[in-house]
């Protein structure tokens, strides 16, 4: 059961697993955006290539000057970054990109433990509570600010009315979080939050990505699928694909083989196809990404009891 939005949301995998220069990545990002992809979701492999590279949500941050309609969706894991950082760090990412951000929650990769020199956790149970815990704290501290927190008023010489920020006051297995935030809610309230089916609690996230699946979750359905254009035929296979997923699920996120190859092959000639018949739409600028995907802005569960 998906949610009736009326929005088939299609997305692409921008930046898996390979380590690119800055003017390549952004090339890449504003290629997609002018074929019109909803979202580009940016990988979080913590080594890549000859060594590490910079982290996703950075890398998102990096493009979001250069972009005005699609949606930057980093992947961050919930296992050994402090989840106070990453709500910070996403934060500032949706100021970045004037309200188009999201998050990938996942597990991390375990060997970002290696890089931060940290024992690595390898118990279900523990991940499981651990990622369940990380969540609540991002979303948690995104609310921490109301939305008329920030006065700046320069006569008076005050910048906010210190009555609207919270306490989040989490106390949890492995970690414990006071708040309030240090940066203001986000433009969009709370950044669309993907999670994996059987990965996360499908009720703490706001779109669920499925693998052939096709859970029953009061969210927003998006299917991963692998691509490998390598001419006109397997790409016209994709798009009548994407016309049959159409009545089943709220979008998909393409997982490309080629990324430069695989996106100037649907800008031809998949994509057109799907605007022309109303299937999916470009997003409008000056939208949200929560928008984009037909969702509404959440109320601040602190405000609405302060």
């Amino acid at each position: 059961m998906t949610l009736t939005t009326g929005i088939f949301a299609v997305g692409i995998d921008i930046d898996p697993t390979d380590t690119v220069s800055g003017d390549v990545l952004t090339a890449r990002v504003v290629a997609a955006e002018n074929a019109g992809f909803t979202f580009a979701t940016f990988d979080d492999t913590p080594v890549a290539g000859d060594g590490p590279r910079v982290d996703a949500i950075t890398r998102a941050a990096f493009v979001a000057a250069t972009t005005s309609t699609i949606g930057l969706v980093p992947l961050a894991g919930t296992t050994y970054s402090e989840p106070f950082h990453v709500s910070s760090q996403l934060a500032s990412l949706d100021y970045a990109s004037r309200g188009r951000g999201g998050w990938i929650a996942a597990r991390t990769d375990p060997r970002a433990a290696d890089a931060l020199g940290t024992p690595a956790v390898t118990g279900t149970a523990e991940l499981a509570q651990e990622q369940r815990d990380s969540i609540t704290v991002v979303r948690d501290l995104w609310d921490s600010w109301e939305d008329d927190a920030v006065v700046r008023n320069a006569a008076t010489g005050r910048f906010l009315d210190a009555s609207k920020l919270h306490y989040v006051d989490f106390v949890g297995q492995t970690f414990t979080v006071k708040g309030p935030a240090i940066v203001p809610r986000p433009p969009q309230g709370q950044l669309v939050v993907f999670g994996r089916d059987g990965d996360i609690d499908p009720q703490q996230v706001d779109v669920v990505l499925v693998s052939g699946t096709r859970p029953l979750v009061a969210a927003l359905v998006v299917e991963e699928i692998s691509i490998d254009l390598v001419d006109s035929e397997s790409a016209a296979a994709l798009l009548d694909r994407l016309i049959a997923l159409a009545d089943e699920v709220d979008g998909v996120r393409l997982l490309p083989t080629d990324v430069d190859r695989d996106v100037r092959a649907i800008a031809r000639y998949v994509l057109p196809p799907l605007f022309e018949r109303g299937i999916a739409h470009r997003p409008v600028p000056g939208t949200s990404l929560r928008q984009s995907l037909g969702l509404t802005r959440p109320a601040n569960r602190f405000g609405a009891t302060a």
